[in-house]
């Protein structure tokens, strides 16, 4: 028994290494791959990504933060413009907000002109950074909070774009 005791003292810490290490990947972060050009040029077709599962779980979803949406079967990566209660209109490629002129902080290809109701509560208006090839809140309509399965922001492959991206 003593010889057990042992090794099992010895092999605790592979084992404890092994078990966070898992917790990480299922439950914190997961590596996400960018599939296709809707947010060129901020993230670029095949980017792998880290995408960090529970920050929405201890912070609110904030205007332009990137994220990972569950659309039908698949993810899609975008960025979020609109929030609960709010009405988004484009104009002249302009983002306005409630009819107040919001400056955008990132680089995006030209908005053509559109407008929303009001935003229902638990719902987002999430846009690709490639206003001309992406399918998003204007195709797909509003996002439920539930379907927005966390936030990306960190570019770990190809290693030349290596880095954190807003």
């Amino acid at each position: 028994m003593d010889k057990f005791k042992k090794k099992l003292k010895e092999l605790l810490p592979y084992i404890i290494i092994i078990l966070v290490v898992i917790i990480i990947k299922f439950f914190i972060v997961t590596p996400i791959r960018v599939n296709g050009p809707s947010m060129e040029n901020t993230l670029h077709d095949k980017d792998i990504m880290l995408l960090n599962e529970i920050s929405y779980k201890f912070h609110k979803i904030e205007r332009f933060d990137i994220v990972v949406i569950k659309y039908k079967n698949e993810y899609l990566i975008k960025r979020v413009i609109g929030l609960p209660g709010e009405k988004v209109k484009y104009k002249n490629n302009k983002l306005y907000i409630n009819n107040k002129y919001i400056k955008e902080k990132f680089s995006h290809k030209k908005t053509k002109d559109f407008k929303t109701k009001k935003i229902p509560k638990d719902n987002y208006i999430v846009l690709g950074d490639n206003r001309t090839d992406s399918v998003d809140s204007r195709m797909i309509g509003f996002i439920k909070k539930k379907d927005i399965k966390g936030k990306t922001s960190f570019t770990i492959l190809p290693f030349n774009r290596f880095g954190h991206k807003e």
